[in-house]
């Protein structure tokens, strides 16, 4: 079955810099787009960035073009946010997503707070 872990979150700086992993399984990873979202307390889940199957292609949500990098590894079925600059609002949970079909598949996310 799928699967998504996702890990690297935790407290920073404001100014500071993390870098997530998604490690995936139960799936031909490099066959399809993967999908970072975050959601921050009272807030719905939004769309971080997203990558190709091929790495070859990405999109980022306006507020976090310039300062977030997606990327993936697909000999080691895993997908990464480099996030850098944080901001407080930066603050959320991130998750890992995989669209296959019409079905969402999602880790368990993992937080990231920026704070002083």
């Amino acid at each position: 079955q799928v699967q998504l872990v996702e890990s690297g979150g935790g407290l920073v700086q404001p100014g500071g810099s993390l870098r997530l992993s998604c490690r995936a399984s139960g799936f031909t990873f490099s066959s399809f787009a993967m999908k970072w979202y975050r959601q921050a307390p009272g807030k719905e889940r939004e769309l971080v960035a997203t990558i190709a199957a091929a790495g070859t292609s990405t999109n980022y949500a306006d507020s976090m073009k310039g300062r977030f990098t997606i990327s993936r590894d697909n000999t080691k079925n895993t997908v990464y946010l480099q996030m850098n600059s944080l901001k407080p609002e930066d603050t959320a949970v991130y998750y890992c997503n995989l669209r296959k079909g019409s079905l969402d598949y999602w880790g368990r996310g993992t937080q990231v707070t920026v704070s002083s």
